[in-house]
């Protein structure tokens, strides 16, 4: 297999705006709510980002090459990997905004979201070594609907919103992309889809704003251009484990560090479904690994295995784009380049890739699992559904100068918004649940939709699921025993039932 193929560049674009995304909210995230000095971002959180994103890439670039090697194949795709935007945004809105709102100190809001990053690292070194017998046992259906669902509301419709707002710019290498890869168009000169959409794209934003139908954007606040060498920041992660600061916000790190063992899972399946299966412990102890070290070199951070893996197979990438975009975003986070090449490459012109990902995925889960799950498929994508309802419900308040908490008794029967905080609330772990109780309901295995029922009443119970408490500052976690007693007691009352007809049917059978 070659180091680099045709299709690595495709996936480099796709693989490399996911991650420039990730910088970018933090180069912008990072001052707004934590107080965050651009230096602190150009000089402490973005040299670790480089490293753990170099780490990891070339990581599962090399376990790609050894599977090539071992199976004496051509089409093997690398993991794709990167920052995890929903722990980003959790770490930033709900551990370290909350810590620089109570104490004005930046620095130690920096040092609480390194203890956050590295707890979430050791949650997912220590869950790598059950989680092949989780993913033995969960139905297909349960771990790529919920995958389907973040695909289809996160990623499609929230990138489809904003190349609608710009369709001068963005329309077209939306149409172009889809259709050359749905198509398996080969165009001239055999240049890649991916590249032709985003140099279309850019072509025709530097023209709208030479004729002066579009402005160029500000650039970002950051740091002029230099080399940044990463720095190990183990001191003030440490001083934070007496400290009870850190552990505060556990209710915060617990479930972030479940979401990425499961949506690790869930990507593994994916990319064994579309023909690569990658061993579940080395996988997971890599992605551990890379978060910590984030941590140990200042970025606040986790990083995962990303959703996607499928349509980049789909586009001919192998391992090289893996090391392409080590390299590049290595090279932007070291050198503080990043706002220069946004100001360049309008991201607009680039989301066409994103939104493929996300349908392609999407259709993965109703493809590649047995033709009578795919009611299992579908229950599946409505946890992540109200999760993103739910974020537009929040930022829709915020912009008319309200909260939430406020607003919640006004909707009425025209939004039921209780109903939809609590869906939202452990969606991905929701979705998997289920998906797998109606998967092997179809199959008639009552006995393990029991199970998964039993589950769902351990899951709320403890807070894992549907409990929340809303708060002037929003929706928060609510942990702790019977946290959610209307939701365990309808999820036992399911488990009992399922066993009488399991134990039924074997009554009947006998």
């Amino acid at each position: 297999m070659k180091a680099f193929q045709r299709g690595d560049l495709d996936g480099f674009f796709g693989l490399f705006v996911d991650n420039l995304l990730q910088v970018m909210l933090i180069a912008v995230l990072g001052p707004a709510l934590c107080g965050f000095a651009p230096a602190m971002i150009a000089e402490r959180i973005l040299p670790g980002v480089a490293l753990s994103v170099v780490f990891g890439n070339l990581f599962y670039a090399w376990q790609a090459r050894r599977l090539a090697q071992r199976s004496g194949r051509g089409d093997v795709t690398a993991l794709p990997y990167g920052i995890n935007t929903v722990s980003l945004m959790a770490f930033i809105f709900l551990v370290m905004a909350p810590v620089f709102r109570e104490t004005g100190d930046a620095e130690l809001a920096w040092r609480v979201g390194l203890f956050a990053c590295a707890l979430n690292a050791v949650m997912e070194l220590v869950g790598a070594f059950g989680a092949d017998w989780l993913r033995r046992n969960t139905p297909r259906a349960a771990l790529l609907s919920a995958l389907a669902g973040i695909a289809l509301s996160f990623i499609a419709m929230g990138f489809a919103f904003r190349i609608f707002a710009a369709p001068l710019i963005a329309l077209l290498p939306l149409l172009l992309l889809v259709s050359v890869y749905a198509g398996r168009i080969r165009l001239p000169l055999g240049l890649p889809g991916g590249l032709v959409a985003v140099l279309l794209g850019v072509a025709l934003a530097w023209l709208a704003r030479l004729l002066g139908w579009a402005d160029a954007p500000p650039l970002p606040a950051a740091v002029g251009p230099g080399w940044h060498a990463p720095h190990l920041a183990l001191g003030p992660m440490l001083e934070l484990i007496d400290s009870p600061l850190g552990w505060r916000y556990l209710a915060v790190i617990l479930p972030m560090g479940l979401l990425n063992i499961i949506g690790s899972l869930q990507n593994l399946e994916s990319a064994e479904a579309a023909g690569d299966r990658y061993e579940t412990r080395p996988s997971l102890i890599a992605n551990g690994l890379g978060s910590l070290v984030a941590a140990a070199f200042g970025s606040a951070f986790p990083t995962t295995i990303y959703i996607g893996h499928p349509a980049w197979k789909g586009m001919g990438a192998g391992y090289g784009y893996s090391v392409l975009n080590a390299a590049v975003i290595a090279l932007l986070c070291l050198t503080g380049a990043h706002g220069l090449v946004v100001r360049w490459i309008p991201l607009e012109a680039t989301l066409g890739i994103l939104v493929w990902i996300g349908l392609i995925i999407t259709a993965q889960a109703y493809r590649d699992t047995p033709a009578r799950h795919a009611l299992a498929v579908s229950i599946g994508l409505l946890p992540s559904l109200a999760a993103w309802g739910l974020l537009l419900v929040e930022a829709a308040l915020r912009a008319a100068g309200t909260t939430l908490r406020a607003a919640a008794e006004r909707f009425g029967d025209d939004l039921q918004v209780h109903g939809m905080i609590a869906l939202s609330q452990g969606f991905v772990l929701t979705a998997s649940l289920l998906a797998a109780l109606l998967a092997h309901v179809i199959d008639r295995r009552f006995e393990r939709a029991a199970a998964w029922a039993l589950a769902g009443a351990a899951l709320s119970w403890l807070g894992l699921i549907h409990a929340y408490r809303l708060t002037d500052a929003g929706v928060q976690n609510h942990f702790g025993v019977n946290a959610a007693p209307p939701f365990a007691f309808a999820y036992a009352t399911a488990a009992l039932l399922l066993w009488w007809l399991h134990r039924r049917e074997r009554c009947g059978s006998g």
